[in-house]
């Protein structure tokens, strides 16, 4: 493949060939529409393999990058200082470039994304507007991912939570307009917040001076990279202070930086989600239709964490880590919460709800540890969170499918008519579990190991939160799997080959993820590094000064 190829482009928008196919393809057209949906997936999961084949794994720095001027707005000078200056405006660029950070997470939207569509052979309806609204969703996912400006990642952010909204409430089982609605409202809240926080970064340390022969021009920009530079490389002139010979009219006090940081990190302890923003994704959780389960809790869950990382932690490290024993313990709350209420479930949906939140406790407590080890351990378990959840959600709607049910006192014995689909239930059960050689294992590890040093005590406790998954992982696969077998469950079919294709890939990275976790860990290295060194720079300037 060429090197000037735009692989990122390719992949964040090459669903849309899909839904330009589709739109010629009658409605009437099931099989069709169905083959053209699942094979419009499989092109970037291809790309994307290819990119991180190809990823440097010895660099620290944006790797990819595609950087296009996009849209510029003009401002009014009405400061008297600017009149100096030729021009003064807004300007947002097509940024876009991959990382040891954002890798993982591309990686594992493209392999999500296909498998979702295997899995959407339980959609009755409405094939045509499902996949195109599907293909939609994809593309948002990838972008938030890539995006390197702070207009582009909320640009995507939203195309990726527009189709869901939908597909939930088209799609989903008996009460999805209210999960739908309540999906809306939760993430439309922190959305605004997220754009007021996104607002003050960019007019304050988005601030960029060009001085060129045919006079100076300054203006503002979402660029990640300049708001880097900005606050850590020239904090002097955005910081606590506002020069006179500083044409920038805004500055970002500390005051102001601490409001951004709880703002982005409301924003994003709406999506991950964080106790007690959780009740919406209980509801999506059990109305939404399996595959965009798959979805939701594999990856939309993860642009949670992944903005707290890249933008709540990453550009205000001081605040951050200011706020670590905070991160800590909400990370433990999360933890044993969702570990209790799981156990006392009879729906096994949520089971798997609470489960979730518990699992994304941990990864608070990783970026709570601020070190290299804990976030390793934040990103091993956004990864493995999303294949083992993705896998069991799968399974779910396979259980569904035959018997209408998933409460847990209506199944038993479904070991003796599906013999495979209960071997890959306890599999992704002990993954969940934290099962050494099991993904899980290595990123619960990685976590608590890099917590321990600073919060020993939060750390001893969430452990408790391992026995209690065990507890209610195994209660829920002993009551599906064992036991005497209903009448009516006696002659239903074991899973068939488009259910156990995705099964059995998701298995296969689940072990080799737990076998080799050198395959994450090695793209993963240079970032991390990255991250440990500026948290310590920036500590040890704060405490300098």
């Amino acid at each position: 493949m060429p090197a000037n190829l735009p692989i990122l482009s390719l992949i964040a928008f090459s669903p849309l060939l899909g839904i330009l196919v589709l739109l010629f393809i009658p409605k009437h057209k099931g099989q069709w529409i169905k083959i053209i949906g699942i094979a419009a997936t499989i092109i970037p999961l291809i790309l994307a393999g290819w990119l991180y084949a190809n990823f440097n794994h010895q660099s620290g720095v944006m790797q990819f990058v595609e950087n296009h001027n996009w849209i510029t707005i003009n401002l009014n000078k009405e400061v008297s200082n600017l009149a100096q200056f030729k021009q003064f405006y807004l300007s947002f660029n097509y940024n876009v470039g991959v990382d040891g950070l954002s890798l993982p997470m591309i990686f594992l939207t493209a392999l999500i994304s296909t498998m979702a569509a295997l899995a959407s052979v339980y959609i009755k309806k409405r094939w045509k507007a499902y996949f195109i609204l599907f293909l939609i969703l994809e593309v948002g996912m990838f972008g938030v991912f890539m995006a390197q400006d702070l207009f582009l990642f909320f640009l995507f952010f939203e195309v990726a939570l527009v189709p869901v909204f939908f597909l939930i409430g088209i799609w989903g089982y008996h009460n999805r307009e209210k999960a739908a609605n309540k999906f809306l409202i939760y993430n439309g809240i922190g959305s605004a917040l997220m754009l007021i926080a996104f607002l003050i970064i960019i007019t304050t340390a988005g601030f960029v001076y060009v001085d060129a022969a045919g006079g100076s021009s300054i203006f503002f920009s979402g660029s990640v990279t300049n708001i880097s530079h900005n606050l850590f490389e020239n904090a002097q002139a955005f910081v606590n202070q506002t020069p006179v010979d500083n044409p920038n009219p805004f500055y970002l006090s500390a005051a102001l930086k601490w409001t951004v940081f709880i703002l982005l990190l409301v924003a994003f302890a709406i999506k991950l989600p964080i106790f007690p923003f959780h009740t919406w994704m209980l509801k999506v959780h059990t109305e939404a239709p399996p595959s965009i389960v798959m979805i939701h809790s594999g990856i939309l869950l993860k642009m949670g964490a992944y903005g707290l990382i890249r933008f709540g932690v990453l550009l205000f490290p001081a605040e951050a880590k200011h706020w670590a024993f905070i991160l800590g313990l909400l990370g433990l709350i999360n933890i044993i919460y969702g570990a209790i209420l799981a156990f006392a479930q009879k729906d096994f949906k949520l089971v798997l709800a609470y489960s979730s939140i518990s699992h994304m406790g941990i990864v608070l407590l990783g970026i709570a540890a601020f070190n290299q080890i804990g976030m390793q351990g934040a990103i091993f378990q956004m990864v493995s969170h999303g294949l083992i959840s993705a896998l069991m959600f799968l399974i779910v709607g396979s259980i569904y499918e035959r018997t209408e049910t998933t409460q847990l006192d209506k199944l038993g014995g479904l070991a003796k008519s599906m013999p495979f689909i209960s071997g890959i239930l306890l599999i992704a059960g002990m993954a969940s579990l934290g099962l050494p050689g099991l993904s899980g294992f290595i990123s619960e590890f990685l976590a608590f190991l890099g917590l321990f040093d600073s919060m020993r005590v939060i750390t001893i406790i969430s452990t408790v939160g391992i026995i209690l998954t065990a507890v209610y992982v195994l209660r829920g696969v002993l009551k599906i799997t064992f036991g005497p077998m209903s009448d009516l469950y006696s002659g239903i079919r074991d899973a068939r080959l488009i259910e156990a294709i995705p099964m059995i890939i998701l298995v296969a990275f689940i072990l080799l993820l737990g076998v080799f976790p050198s395959v994450l860990s090695h793209p993963i290295q240079q970032t991390v590094s990255g991250f440990n060194d500026l948290v310590l720079k920036i500590i040890a300037t704060k405490m300098g000064g």
